[in-house]
């Protein structure tokens, strides 16, 4: 089946520095700095970006922190689990915009 993302580009992901690769090399610096090991380990790092992946709805990111919750030891239910915290706040956020709504359409209708 022929999907828009196809898994095989994140393996490519290291060249979209090839038109500006000082950007790139900043990214990539930084980025290697924030997933190293520091007042939170590489694990629960990449249970926090598994998360946040789902959130943003990256196929790519999906894939890659999967795997590296999985290399980094974390257990389909503690993902599962982190993918659930992430939900609730992602629909808290939406519930929570409805008192903007309320006041809004209370007002309107005065």
């Amino acid at each position: 089946m022929e999907t828009y993302y196809d898994p095989k580009d994140l393996g490519s992901f290291s060249e979209i520095g090839k038109d500006a690769p000082e950007l790139a090399g900043k990214f990539f610096d930084y980025y290697g700095a924030v997933f190293a090991e520091g007042e939170l380990t590489e694990r629960e790092k990449a249970l926090i970006a598994l998360a946040v992946a789902h959130t943003v709805q990256c196929p790519y990111c999906i894939d890659a922190y999967t795997r590296a919750c999985l290399e980094k030891g974390s257990s389909l239910a503690e993902m599962t689990e982190a993918l659930h915290v992430v939900t609730a706040i992602r629909g808290g956020a939406s519930l929570v915009h409805g008192v903007q709504m309320r006041k809004i359409a209370e007002k309107l209708s005065l």
